[in-house]
């Protein structure tokens, strides 16, 4: 039997969905969630291979909770299910397997999760990891040991790659993340600054300058006691950056 996870906030609709998948040979509903963030939860634990996803929902919506379910180890295909269908266009730029309206009829369903089917993980992998038309997200997103860790972007503090990893610095710790620096800047570019080739500065974070004995500058940043170096390169944007900070 094939795994599938129903997401929705409302529960009428998860129970005429979990109806229209046992009328469907060889899949399975194996799990419910209500919003995003139960979602990743659960898709982490029970590691479908389908998560029919609703888009309209409260903390995280669907459009970024498929985004972060290609982080997973095992990421499953998402099939979108919805009242509104102006989010077809946003919707398939995650690279979502299909967009079904509400009400959803068992025929489509089926048809859906066929095509489904054929792909396979490494296909489903390139699908969800194309970054190229990806909307600015609201949360990091980071495999920790008992599954997925969501970090609001407006608590991170500072990103720093060091080899594969980049150590993402939060007002509540850090964690790793295998993400590059320059998609982060790319994506983030409105809210952080370069300030070295390996690390980006949440703008809202940073204080001020800070001169060391040797010369070289580094940054002060609330909610961190430590220091980032500025390369000579990213100096004077920097310093551009806080006189503007100060002007407004």
């Amino acid at each position: 039997m094939h795994k599938i996870l129903i997401v929705d906030d409302e529960q009428p609709a998860r129970e005429r969905l979990k109806q229209l998948v046992d009328d469907i040979d060889g899949w399975e509903v194996v799990g419910e969630a209500s919003n995003g963030r139960e979602c990743l939860v659960q898709a982490a634990h029970l590691e479908p291979e389908i998560v029919l996803l609703d888009i309209r929902m409260n903390d995280i919506d669907g459009i970024e909770a498929a985004r972060h379910l290609a982080e997973l180890e095992r990421p499953p295909a998402v099939i979108f299910t919805t009242a509104f269908g102006e989010h077809a266009l946003e919707a398939f730029e995650t690279h979502a397997v299909d967009y079904l309206l509400k009400p959803v009829r068992r025929q489509r369903l089926q048809e859906s999760l066929n095509n489904a089917r054929r792909l396979t993980r490494a296909q489903l992998w390139a699908l969800q990891t194309n970054p190229d038309t990806a909307q600015e997200r609201r949360h990091i997103c980071a495999r920790v040991r008992d599954g997925l860790k969501l970090i609001p972007i407006e608590d991170v503090i500072y990103f720093q790659a060091d080899q594969k990893y980049v150590t993402v610095r939060h007002v509540g710790g850090e964690v790793l993340i295998e993400e590059s620096l320059k998609s982060l800047e790319d994506e983030f570019i409105n809210r952080f600054t370069r300030i070295h080739r390996n690390a980006l500065v949440a703008d809202a974070y940073i204080v001020g300058l800070e001169k060391t004995l040797e010369g070289h500058f580094c940054i002060r940043m609330r909610e961190c006691e430590e220091r980032l170096n500025i390369s000579r390169r990213h100096s004077a944007a920097v310093r551009r950056k806080l006189v503007g900070q100060a002007a407004a």
